[in-house]
């Protein structure tokens, strides 16, 4: 289960400098989406008063689940008047709150989600959204740590979609049976275009890794940029955790709306 603050337990532990958006001006809560036969849960958030339609951002979690720090990026996207969901993506494999520590969460939980499904599993939830307030012409992805790979690989899956955002997701690895392509791999084939967000200090994505993403990106001609924060670590956006670099993560959040604003969010 989760903590009493709603944390992932593996998260642990927590900083002091947790953001918490005030509910006010939104509608938020725990939903269920239809999606390959099974009802998928997930946390929406939207503002209360919309002139029709909302753009829609599909939020794509971390490698702790959608916890408190995910469902509050859906009310902080919320309040900016996006239709911000967060689905459950390894709700058949397990629940995240199981696991106390990384290690042990990664490899009995998060390494046996295969991309196939997750994939699909998103167009269930841009379908969801579609059909729930939300507008399919204006469709974007943002995602974190894990869910930034992801938002990479979703760019290359959906040709609906208008724009995404990935934060210190992982780019190149190996090519496992559930991970048969890395982003590196789908640099050819983004439909919408991508920016990368990440930290110099990542010892976990490191920069040799990131400048082989800009080449295969430039080779392909592809319409996506990659900006690094030197001072940053891995998830320097994550406020309740030690990684976090506020300075890093405030520029990087604004790039995410005017990315989103640019190539995505305006009405036709």
């Amino acid at each position: 289960m989760n903590d009493k603050t709603g944390f992932a337990p593996a998260a642990a532990p927590h900083a002091s400098t947790i953001v918490s958006t005030a509910e006010d001006a939104i509608s938020a809560g725990e939903t269920s989406i239809p999606s390959q036969g099974e009802n998928m849960p997930a946390y929406h958030a939207r503002p209360k008063s919309a002139d029709g339609p909302l753009p829609i951002v599909i939020v794509v979690q971390e490698i702790f689940g959608v916890h408190e720090h995910i469902r509050d990026l859906c009310r902080r996207l919320a309040l900016e008047g996006y239709l911000a969901v967060a689905p459950e993506l390894y709700f058949r494999q397990g629940d995240p709150n199981d696991y106390s520590d990384i290690p042990t969460l990664f490899s009995n939980l998060v390494s046996k989600v295969p991309d196939a499904q997750v994939l699909a599993d998103l167009d269930h939830v841009a379908s969801w959204a579609a059909r729930n307030g939300g507008d399919p012409h204006r469709l974007m992805v943002t995602g974190f740590c894990w869910g930034g790979r992801i938002s990479w690989l979703y760019a290359a899956h959906n040709p609906q979609l208008k724009a995404a955002v990935a934060w210190y997701g992982k780019l190149v690895g190996e090519k496992t049976l559930n991970s048969p392509k890395q982003p590196v791999d789908i640099a050819t084939d983004l439909n919408a275009p991508v920016l990368g967000l990440y930290g110099g200090q990542d010892t976990s994505i490191p920069l040799d890794t990131v400048e082989t993403m800009r080449h295969a990106l430039r080779a392909a001609n592809a319409k996506a940029e990659i900006v690094v924060y030197p001072d940053a670590g891995h998830a320097f956006n994550a406020d309740y955790r030690a990684s976090y670099h506020a300075e890093s993560a405030k520029d990087g959040w604004q790039r995410m709306l005017d990315w989103f604003s640019q190539f995505g969010a305006r009405k036709a």
